[in-house]
């Protein structure tokens, strides 16, 4: 067998062993995966309806239809950190398990793309989990329509590929008792930053800050997932957010295998 199918093969079994693991966890995966935005919905799309408080956007579209996209992104985006950033940042400083797999007969550098993919997977995973739930909850009628398919593909793909990266790039530069604080300090203001609870466009009248969340992924992600699903609300040109979330991941990608290579070759 040459060395590519080689190393394809051990690719492949790494990818195995961890859905493997996975399957094992499928109870504790699909808690953290459902249990924010759950809790958002219920009480913003159904309960506050119920109370005669409900959110309508400008055009009467309901709030949950609104929020249905960029709650499908933050899914996805936590769910890509969470898988890869803390195991990661543990199997480097504290069981030093990473040495096992970068014994593999694969470079280096695909160790830390495999962790990428497998983070990539379970964020798809969570966007199939999220959406029945952003979807029925609801009090109001949430209004749905894939215009284009291929949108929809390519901004999920594209979307887990760098919620991974982004994973990655956590990892391999922070410990492990400071994931609580990167969380706090980072990931949770770019969420509220990232379009989630609000269009892109509906910034206008505060341009610095318009302009300023453009160096936030998140924001691609949740007007990509806008465009493909509630594409009569305002959103980004389809062709920028795509291309934007994929300079994302390439710019993320080399970042995070950089500190790999960085962290595991001492």
């Amino acid at each position: 067998m040459n060395s590519s199918g080689l190393q394809w093969r051990a690719f492949w079994g790494m990818l195995l062993r961890d859905l493997s693991v996975l399957r094992r966890e499928f109870i504790a995966f699909l808690i953290r995966t459902v249990m924010n935005p759950l809790m958002f919905v219920f009480v913003f799309t159904y309960l506050f309806p119920k109370m005669g408080q409900g959110f309508q956007s400008a055009r009467g579209i309901g709030f949950g239809t609104l929020i249905l996209p960029g709650l499908i992104a933050v899914g996805i985006f936590f769910q890509g950190i969470m898988a890869t950033a803390l195991p990661l940042s543990v199997e480097i400083g504290a069981t030093r398990e990473i040495h096992d797999r970068v014994m593999s007969p694969l470079p280096v550098e695909m160790v830390a793309v495999e962790k990428i993919v497998f983070s990539a997977l379970q964020s798809i995973l969570a966007a199939l989990v999220i959406f029945p739930l952003v979807y029925f909850i609801p009090a109001t009628p949430v209004q749905v329509h894939v215009a284009n398919w291929a949108t929809l593909v390519a901004a999920v793909l594209l979307a887990s590929l760098v919620s991974g990266a982004v994973g990655l790039t956590i990892g391999v530069s922070v410990k492990p008792q400071q994931i609580g604080l990167i969380f706090g300090v980072v990931v949770i203001p770019i969420t509220f930053l990232g379009c989630v609870y609000y269009p892109w466009g509906a910034l206008t009248h505060i341009r610095w800050l318009q302009f300023g969340v453009l160096i936030n992924p998140i924001v691609y992600m949740s007007e990509g997932l806008r465009a493909a699903l509630t594409p009569t609300l305002p959103h980004m040109n389809r062709v920028f957010i795509l291309s934007m979330l994929l300079a994302s991941l390439c710019l993320l990608t080399w970042v995070g295998v950089k500190g790999f290579l960085r962290r595991v070759i001492c």
